[in-house]
């Protein structure tokens, strides 16, 4: 049975507000937006509280100022694990303890009765819904008189609920009642109602649907209690965490049970560190640093093969030391195949670019401003802009090729078998991984000699031969089947998406093959792309040359992209 979770909060003085939106965005939300019964959360704050308090800003708890709902698809799993495992020891974290030790919190369980909608509703967390930014929640809660329930669910159907469709703004009204999963509760309905922003709550209309003589009716001889209240929207819940915000003010670094969930305050550059699981079951680690604003533009960096997100760090540095970028969300995350549970699934560009999506889409993100990757991450993020390009404001391709070469499945099984000869394992899981010897002879062949200078770009050049190094042999040999065979040339060349391509200079024949992209990018649709190529770098010119690599990135976000290749 669908149905709804719905949770009231109210805050004592000494929570700091930091730290409750922290806890509660960044790791209650959306440890049960994970579980795949619950399909959505939001929160709301009560805008009917002018007024209330005891004379010290505090809000009564007979009317607390938060409200949460979590739609359930099916209530009886929240009366078994994995739901009730969340509040159990080595799951349940310090943090959420003590926190909730401050709030009082009162917690419903309702079945669905139905859903009514206007035309094209999309859900809110939808990627192409309106934003929710000042839409209006309007929750009615009603007790009824034995025997009368039929008499109110008939008013509401055949009345009331047609009436509030003539309302301006008027999106959606849902009706609960108390779930069936709680035996001898007593029977309390439950009627949402969805505004925009710019409604016709208190019109002409409104009025209409509230004074007929059934209405009054109604409220005289069936309903026994009622209680109104009215929310504007707070936030959107994801399966993966996304608060910054929160990570501005007063609270501390947080690190959960699992480890796998962390965030880092800081007044000018926060970080949220977590993980998406993909619609196939893979685990996606990613990292989100930046701007506060949840609104903020970002930047989505993509990965070549064999490595992790470190391979961005002195771009990043570059980026957002300068504050007028500091409106920019940044987001990192490793590719499928740097980790060695991947999925059973053959893995594509096609697989990758999906990947790339889904993190935007549990991130509650609806469209990037920018995708830029390299090499695998390159070819990733064009695929992506051709195949979403409503998902992409612009990309930046790097050191790849739109096709696969023909000696691509040759070369790639040779450096496998390299790793699987040395027979290196990973101290730490025990698990087989590529070793130093495919390391040494990658960075090798992906860092110009001058580079080794025996100073920091070299120790730069020993992290990134630590990263491919400690790479899961079994993901390489999988991820490495997406560079096997793929062909982009036909989508390029009627791609309206802004593009940039950047190349090494050092990097063999790539500035060549890449300039032939640039020229191909759009040159059916009157388009054509602009090629940046960087002297003294390789394969990877954001380790090498990172302000450099920043600058041209910059340059591209301003406009200042001339169009040719150069």
């Amino acid at each position: 049975m669908n149905g709804l979770l719905l949770v009231t909060m109210q805050p004592a003085a000494s929570l700091p507000a930091a730290q409750f939106h922290d806890w509660y965005n960044n790791e209650h939300g959306p440890l049960r937006l994970r579980l795949p019964f619950i399909p959505s959360g939001f929160r709301y704050r009560a805008t009917d509280l002018d007024g209330d308090g005891d004379g010290d800003g505090n809000r009564g708890n007979d009317r607390p100022e938060w409200l949460a709902i979590y739609d359930v698809t099916d209530m009886s799993e929240l009366t078994r694990p994995p739901y009730t495992t969340l509040r159990e020891p080595g799951v349940k974290s310090r943090r959420e303890t003590q926190t909730m030790a401050q709030i009082t919190v009162d917690r419903r369980l309702y079945d669905l009765i139905d859903d009514h909608r206007i035309d094209g509703f999309r859900p809110p967390e939808a990627a192409d819904a309106p934003s929710a930014a000042g839409s209006v929640l309007v929750a009615v809660y009603s007790t009824v008189h034995p025997g009368r329930e039929d008499e109110l669910d008939r008013w509401y159907r055949e009345e009331h609920i047609p009436l509030l469709s003539k309302v301006p703004g008027w999106r959606r009204t849902r009706r609960f009642v108390t779930s069936s999963v709680l035996k001898d509760a007593e029977r309390e309905y439950l009627a949402l109602h969805e505004y925009d922003p710019q409604n016709g709550l208190g019109g002409p209309e409104w009025q209409a649907s509230v004074s007929t003589p059934w209405t009054r009716s109604v409220n005289a001889d069936v309903v026994r209690a009622k209680r109104r209240r009215t929310y504007t929207w707070f936030y959107t819940f994801g399966p993966a965490p996304r608060e910054l915000g929160a990570l501005t003010g007063e609270t501390a670094p947080f690190t959960s049970p699992d480890g796998r969930t962390k965030t880092v305050p800081s007044t000018t550059r926060p970080a949220v560190e977590s993980y998406l699981t993909t619609p196939d079951g893979v685990d996606i680690p990613y990292r989100l640093e930046g701007s506060s604003d949840p609104d903020g533009p970002v930047i989505v960096l993509s990965n070549s093969i064999l490595v992790d997100w470190g391979i961005w760090d002195g771009f990043v540095d570059a980026f957002l030391s300068d504050p007028a970028h500091r409106r920019f969300r940044v987001l990192r995350y490793l590719t499928r195949g740097r980790l060695p549970r991947c999925g059973t699934r053959p893995i594509t560009l096609d697989v990758l670019s999906d990947d790339l999506i889904a993190l935007l889409d549990a991130l509650r993100i609806p469209r990037a401003a920018l995708l830029v990757g390299v090499s695998l991450g390159g070819a990733t993020v064009l695929n992506a802009a051709l195949r979403y390009p409503a998902r992409v404001g612009a990309f930046v391709s790097c050191d790849t090729n739109a096709a696969s070469p023909a000696g691509n499945r040759k070369a790639w099984g040779e450096r496998a078998a390299i790793a699987e000869a040395e027979k290196a394992v990973s101290p730490v899981s025990g698990e087989a991984i590529v070793g130093s010897q495919l390391a040494e002879a990658t960075v090798r062949r992906w860092f110009v000699p001058t580079s080794y200078d025996g100073g920091a770009l070299e120790g730069k050049i020993g992290r990134v031969k630590a990263m491919v190094e400690t790479n899961s042999l079994a993901g390489f040999k999988r991820s490495v089947q997406a560079l096997f065979a793929y062909d982009l040339r036909e989508q390029m060349k009627v791609s309206r998406t802004r593009g940039l391509f950047v190349v090494g200079a050092g990097d063999g024949v790539l500035p060549g093959t890449m300039r032939e992209m640039a020229a191909m990018h759009g040159a059916e649709v009157g388009g054509g792309a602009e090629l940046k190529v960087i002297d003294h770098a390789g394969h990877l010119p954001m380790v090498e040359q990172p302000e450099r690599f920043a600058e041209v990135v910059v340059q591209f976000l301003s406009g200042r992209a001339s169009g040719g290749a150069e």
